[in-house]
């Protein structure tokens, strides 16, 4: 077979050189050790969380090492694509701090390796499609569909392994005149990989995450471009790593089994083979097993799930490192206000295996997060959530920022602040009864007497003053206390809680729930001077109207 002559009728149109694209994209000038990787999604409009997870291990890689993040568009299958995609993905990748040096953007592309668009680098793929050509390694196919199914069933019926390959692989020795023929005809054709290798033989891997593997050696022949002159996603992936100097390739291990293919791929082409980090699946408990994250049934693996329940974007971020490296809930605890970004974040403290979400962590985390904000902070991002999502809320909150900030500044700070909200959905349940549009009392506990706490609010009423700080309040709390016949020694009444009606704390709760309508709330002192005087004995006098004289 004269190959030169094959490529030059395959490729008749004129093409740089595998060397001066290496000329147009050289090595790049990095400090030592420095990784270079990229995320590299598809535009399916669908931004779940193993972008994030696949996106922060690459980004903590890149910059930790003083290298290189870039966004690549994996864009070589048109059924796929959903226009607006590639703005969604940037916008939420964005959102979640994972910031790229280079790369695609929305308004094009940015960096001096592009396109970062796979279907905009046609002419770079065919010129190492004719370069394999060339060289015997990959040659043209004219099979149908319909003789591609009639080879799958009868592989199915031989029980063998399904794929193009020895016996099956029609067009890999064909000669020249077989192919011109079907060339003048104008028959479709793909370009396949000839490959040399047998699954009777395994080759030693080093993944850095799975460690060290054996894999079996891939013997199909799989297609590299197909009749649209596309690449598929192996045969892109692998030219454009190499070009743009990629150093660790950060995947899902769903791509595991494509890996011999890889292996092989890159050998052919004379590429320098990247460092691989296969990552296991996101799982979760589902009765008493655990099962992969799906899409059809679990609405926590969207991105835009957390958005809309009100998680902080650093809550997010942290659980994500948390999951991704069980090191980092040592390194929050014994550095509280670091910025996470100082975490030694490595992929050798990766489970291999994969790791189980779990939202009442992810809650957890997101309570330490937001109690670590300034009330500031809290209020100006909750308002930009509830505008979104909750506008009457927004309208309050909007009304009177002194008030909202005044209310989530009790507690916060300290060595032990606060830790009552998780997710911006909950600022409402946690300070709406500063706003009468919603307030609402709960259930009021049936083991309380309704009589006593009317009298208990009545008489506070009476004696309340604004000017009183936290002891003088607590102090007219325990002369109603006093009043009514209850205790205000509280280690005599846990001792004998029988020999008491009540308990200071109880007149506390009766007025916590005429004030908020809540049995639980932050300092009531401090709230009712938020709420100021003439609001606070109105809210006394509703709670009390509502019970028996």
């Amino acid at each position: 077979m004269d190959y030169q002559k094959l490529a030059n009728i395959l490729f008749p149109h004129p093409l740089k050189t595998p060397e001066e694209w290496e000329v147009i994209y050289p090595p790049r000038n990095l400090p030592e050790g420095a990784v270079v990787t990229r995320l590299a999604p598809s535009p399916t409009g669908f931004v779940h969380l193993g972008n994030l997870v696949q996106g922060l291990t690459s980004e903590r890689m890149a910059h930790q090492s003083g290298g290189v993040l870039f966004l690549r568009i994996e864009d070589t299958d048109a059924k796929r694509e959903v226009p607006g995609a590639v703005e969604v993905l940037i916008r939420a990748l964005a959102h979640y701090h994972i910031q790229f040096d280079e790369g695609a953007t929305i308004e094009g592309d940015s960096g001096l390796y592009g396109p970062y668009r796979q279907r905009q680098r046609k002419e770079i793929y065919h010129t190492y499609a004719k370069k394999l050509v060339e060289e015997g390694k990959a040659y043209p196919c004219f099979a149908t569909e319909d003789e591609l199914a009639s080879m799958h069933e009868q592989q199915e019926a031989e029980k063998a392994n399904y794929g193009y390959y020895g016996k099956w692989a029609t067009w890999r020795d064909r000669p020249m005149a077989d192919i011109e023929a079907e060339l003048e005809k104008g028959t479709p054709w793909v370009l396949r990989f000839r490959s040399e290798g047998s699954i009777e033989h395994k080759i030693k891997f080093t993944d850095l995450i799975k460690g060290n593997l054996e894999i079996t050696e891939n013997d199909i022949d799989h297609v590299l471009l197909k009749s649209d002159g596309i690449p598929t996603y192996h045969f892109a992936h692998a030219v454009d790593d190499h070009l743009m100097r990629t150093t660790h390739v950060v995947r899902g291990d769903e791509w595991l089994s494509t890996l011999p293919f890889h292996v092989q791929l890159f050998g052919a082409l004379g590429f320098k083979l990247p460092k691989y980090l296969h990552i296991g699946p996101l799982q979760k408990m589902d009765g008493d097993s655990k099962r992969k994250l799906s899409k059809r049934k679990d609405p926590e693996i969207a991105l835009t799930y957390y958005q809309q329940m009100g998680y902080p974007v650093m809550s997010v971020y942290e659980y994500i490192l948390g999951v991704l490296n069980s090191n980092f809930e040592d390194w929050r605890r014994a550095n509280p206000d670091a910025n996470a970004d100082t975490f030694a974040f490595s992929p050798k403290k990766m489970n291999p295996a994969g790791s189980l979400f779990d939202e009442a962590k992810l809650k957890d985390t997101s309570k330490n997060v937001i109690s670590r904000m300034t009330a500031e902070e809290v209020y100006t991002l909750t308002l930009e959530w509830a505008e979104e999502n909750d506008p009457a809320f927004a309208t309050c909150l909007k009304a009177n920022p002194e008030i909202a900030t005044s209310a989530l500044s009790i507690g916060r700070g300290g060595k032990k602040p606060r830790k009552d909200i998780a997710v911006w959905s909950e600022v409402k349940g946690y300070m709406g009864y500063l706003y009468d549009e919603f307030f609402v009392f709960e259930e009021f506990p049936l083991h309380y007497s309704k009589e006593d706490a009317k009298k208990a609010m009545l008489a506070f009423a009476d004696i309340y003053s604004e000017a009183y700080d936290n002891s003088a309040w607590f102090e007219k709390v325990k002369t109603v206390a006093e009043g009514l016949g209850y205790t205000t020694d509280m280690k005599a009444y846990k001792s004998n809680p029988d020999s008491f009606p009540g308990s200071v704390a109880d007149v506390s709760t009766f007025l916590r729930y005429a004030i908020t309508g809540k049995l639980n709330s932050p300092d009531l002192c401090e709230l009712m001077k938020i709420l100021g005087k003439e609001k606070s004995l109105s809210r006394l006098a509703r709670a009390a109207a509502q019970f028996p004289n």
